[in-house]
């Protein structure tokens, strides 16, 4: 949703952020990676380590894509984490993971929306 709110708008977007996001490459004529010409918003994404809905393969497509994009962007795997690691009360809830996750994104939107 992140990403098709930043294609739609790229005059008022100027940063968003994905923790354990499933889907962003795909094949499907609907993926979210095929927005990204249109975004001109820095993008951070944070993947889980092992996550069905984003498995290792899918997140080196994504890296690809994102890569050939050229926009200001980060994505990198946080060892440990499974998918939902961030919600605290999650069963995989990872406190460390989760506490840096929160700190990538205020560092994010600290340098974006200045």
């Amino acid at each position: 949703m992140a990403m098709r709110t930043a294609a739609a708008r790229p005059d008022k977007i100027a940063a968003i952020a994905s923790f354990h996001g499933g889907r962003l490459c795909t094949d499907s004529p609907a993926s979210p990676h095929l927005a990204l010409s249109r975004i001109g918003a820095r993008l951070y994404f944070g993947h889980a380590v092992k996550d069905n809905s984003m498995p290792e393969e899918a997140i080196a497509k994504f890296e690809k894509a994102l890569q050939a994009w050229g926009g200001t962007y980060e994505s990198e795997t946080y060892e440990g984490a499974l998918h939902g690691w961030t919600v605290p009360g999650s069963p995989v809830y990872n406190q460390p993971q989760a506490e840096r996750a929160f700190a990538k994104l205020k560092e994010l939107l600290a340098v974006a929306l200045v």
